[in-house]
């Protein structure tokens, strides 16, 4: 039920009529703040001077829920970008300790001549390159073999493969000697011919 003095003290606040008042008032079950806020909202009257604006409690209760949902997104758009940064540099930790547990090995006759972490390798393979692959070439070429070892290397193929790269540079090396060995035996038999058939003269 509204009362005279709610009556009164809205018309004082918005200067409408008494029947405007009053029906404002019943609309809104006495709330005096609510009332006002239709009234503005119907353009009945004008919105105070001072730049501000008069909320209702549904309106005020409704901007505190999007102003939370709006921290909570951006909590969780921080949080997802956190955890991305977070499971990127776990999985780089994990493979830069599988590059230390696991070797390269070199090889010679047997006999292990040197070990590498595959870490510094790689690391070198992008720093050196141009060092390092004519180094494996050369090492091939005299009779080094190259393999793999480490908890997550040994049942590979990969030390399959290097022994068949070892296995076809050795057999290339054996073709090119001996080859060399029977054009420096012609070569010899000629000259012995040659010079024996000067000494007839």
């Amino acid at each position: 039920m509204v009362t005279f003095e709610q009556v009164e003290k809205l018309r004082q606040k918005t200067n409408i009529s008494y029947e405007e008042a009053k029906k404002a008032l019943e609309e809104t079950n006495g709330d005096l703040l609510e009332a006002v806020i239709n009234l503005e909202r119907q353009n009945r009257i004008t919105p105070p001077k001072t730049g501000g604006y008069y909320n209702s409690k549904e309106e005020v209760a409704r901007e505190k829920e999007v102003f939370s949902s709006e921290k909570t997104t951006s909590r969780k758009e921080k949080s997802s970008l956190g955890d991305n940064i977070t499971s990127f540099f776990k999985w780089l930790g994990s493979i830069i300790h599988k590059g230390n547990i696991n070797n390269f090995e070199v090889i010679k006759d047997g006999q292990r001549i040197m070990m590498l972490p595959l870490t510094a390798l790689v690391i070198l393979l992008l720093f050196a390159f141009w060092v390092v692959i004519p180094l494996v070439v050369i090492g091939l070429i005299f009779g080094y073999r190259f393999q793999f070892s480490g908890p997550d290397l040994d049942k590979t193929g990969a030390n399959q493969a290097m022994n068949k790269v070892s296995d076809a540079t050795l057999r290339a090396v054996d073709r090119v000697v001996d080859a060399s060995e029977d054009l420096s035996g012609d070569s010899r038999k000629n000259k012995g011919e040659k010079n024996g058939a000067d000494t007839d003269y």
